[in-house]
This record gives structure tokens, C-alpha cells and sequence, in this order.
């Protein structure tokens, strides 16, 4: 491929749950050679499905690492072209207009994107190794899943932006400790709802996918909670494949646990386990919706998105 402006780029996705930043080089075919990745959950997205606001501590929290991550971008030497693009808690909250003042205070510049951008982008990155291939790329976060249906290397049949998330659901749903299973009941079936037609619309346009794709944190710590992972390791994640019965033996672990245990097992970040049982619950959803057996664990995903957008002249 031509057309990309060689160059270092660094990408910030600020997400419901977690806060991450990507730091690469990018050379004129449009290859990736990554210099450093950062993550941290921040929960923005905390309490903003009941009360349509982000608090001012989340704002703060926000701003911080961002900033943080600025300077971490900037030491590491040499012109750095930044990113930073905010998802379904800032498109849902009436005050996200803060947010942005408050980062851009802190040196960087943040768009609010729309869901469908979001779809694009994900599969853009969530792609990448699977040229030619049929794709169904899955992306769950803390407020929205994002479903898109295309060719590897091509461009989008389709997609959709759903308000179904992780943290979306467990503050709706998921409010015993551990989650009870009429609650859990109720969660699933809701999220089958909003998501079926989707599902229905994809094979009546006789669009078919021989590989799930599925990006993100939720789909990362599955493999990492079947590997008990003490030690995150991308390389070990990216192309890993997930059955449908290993997903689900997971999800029925740690629904089994109270919050305090859940956070002590093997492989799952502490602070990312108040809303795993939801994540587990909605990729497993999305499995079945699919008539799929298994799916693909990526590493590249909505941040080497927007960096290839910014490299070819496509970002905002």
C-alpha cells in the first residue's frame, strides 16, 4: 500500500472502562513498528448510563493520564503526530464538552467519535493480519459493542454500534455480589435483543465470516484468564483462539465468585473485575448470535485504526 506519511504517531483511545495509548512508528507502505503501549482503567464511564454525566472525578482522572501520556509520548524523542478520540461514555454524557476542555488544557486536542466511526476504525486495525479472509470483528467495552461484518484488507460490508457494554450492564443488571442468575438471565437476554436484528440483517444481505475477530479488553483477559497469566503477555493474546466452551467455562467461574475473589484470580487485572463477568457475557452472546465456535484474540485494534487513519490522511 502507498499513501501514508511515514512518521512517528501515537493514539489514544479514551474508552469506558480503560484509557490506552499506542506509540509507533509508521513507514510510507503503511506498516506499524510499535515503540510502546500504555493502559490504565479510569472507569469514565462510571454511573453515566444512569445519570447521562461524567463526574468530576472521572473528568479529572481522564485529563491526568492523558496528559501523562503526552509527556511519556513526547520522551520518547522525536516528532510525535498524536491522536485522542473519546467513545460511548463521552457520546452518551451531556457534559462531555468539559472533558474535552479539561484535556485540551492538558496539551491534547480530543474528539468525541460516533459509534460508526468507532466500527471502522476497530475493524481497520482488528484486520490487519487476516487480508482476504471473511471477517466478523467484535469489539465489547464498557458502554458499546461494536459488530462489523467485512473483508480483511478491504473495505466494510457493514456495521453497527450497540449501547451494550460491560459496565453498561452490570450497572443495570448485575447488582448481587455475585451476580444472581435471574440477573444474569435478564442481562443476556437484553443484550440478545438489541443485537439479533443486526445479526438477522447481516445474512438476509447474504454476508458470511469465516473468523470471528474479537478486540479489546474483554477479549484479551479471556485469554489471559485461560492461561493464568500472573504476567500480561501480547504476544502470547494475539492470535490466540477462544472456544466457545472454554469462553463459557470462564464466564460460569467467575460468575460463581464474589467481587474480592474475582479479583485475585489468576490472570484477570483487579481492577477490571467488577465488569468481566458482563464482558464474558456479551462476547459469549455475540458467539452464539454468530453461529460461531470460536473466536480470534487480536492486539491490533482500534488504536492501529486510528494511526493508519492519521498516516493516510483519513483521521477526522
Amino acid at each position: 500500500m502507498a499513501g501514508f506519511a511515514a512518521g512517528r504517531y501515537a493514539a489514544i483511545d479514551l474508552g469506558t472502562v480503560t484509557c490506552r495509548m499506542l506509540l509507533t512508528d509508521v513507514d510510507a507502505a503503511g506498516c506499524l513498528h510499535e515503540v510502546r503501549r500504555e493502559y490504565r482503567i479510569i472507569n469514565l464511564g462510571e454511573g453515566v448510563d444512569a445519570g447521562g454525566r461524567l463526574s468530576q472525578a472521572a473528568i479529572k482522572r481522564a485529563a491526568a493520564t492523558i496528559g501523562g501520556y503526552r509527556a511519556i509520548a513526547e520522551a520518547e524523542g522525536g516528532p510525535v503526530r498524536l491522536v485522542a478520540f473519546a467513545t460511548s461514555a463521552a457520546r452518551d454524557a451531556a457534559n462531555a464538552d468539559e472533558l474535552v476542555r479539561q484535556v485540551a488544557e492538558a496539551g491534547v486536542a480530543l474528539r468525541v467519535i460516533p459509534g460508526e466511526e468507532e466500527a471502522r476504525l476497530s475493524f481497520s486495525g482488528a484486520s490487519m493480519d487476516f487480508s482476504g479472509q471473511d471477517l466478523l470483528v467484535v469489539d465489547v467495552g464498557g458502554g458499546s459493542t461494536e459488530v462489523v461484518a467485512g473483508r480483511g484488507g478491504a473495505t466494510v460490508a457493514r456495521s453497527r454500534s450497540f449501547d451494550v457494554g460491560c459496565r453498561r450492564m452490570t450497572e443495570r443488571f448485575l447488582r448481587s455480589d455475585p451476580p444472581a442468575a435471574d440477573e444474569r438471565r435478564r442481562a443476556a437476554a437484553w443484550a440478545r435483543e438489541q443485537m439479533a436484528p443486526y445479526f438477522d440483517e447481516l445474512r438476509a444481505a447474504g454476508l458470511g465470516w469465516e473468523r470471528v475477530v474479537a478486540v479489546a479488553g474483554t477479549a484479551t483477559t479471556a485469554v489471559s484468564l485461560i492461561e493464568q497469566m500472573r504476567d500480561y503477555d501480547p504476544a502470547r493474546v494475539h492470535g490466540y483462539r477462544v472456544s466457545r466452551a472454554a469462553l463459557a467455562e470462564q464466564l460460569e467461574r467467575l460468575a460463581a465468585l464474589p467481587l474480592a475473589a474475582r479479583r485475585d484470580v489468576a490472570g484477570l487485572d483487579p481492577d477490571r473485575a467488577p465488569v468481566i463477568v458482563a464482558g464474558l457475557q456479551i462476547l459469549l452472546g455475540v458467539l452464539d448470535l454468530a453461529g460461531a465456535d470460536a473466536f480470534t484474540a487480536s492486539e491490533t485494534d482500534i488504536l492501529q485504526g486510528a494511526v493508519l487513519a492519521a498516516a493516510g490522511g483519513r483521521w477526522g
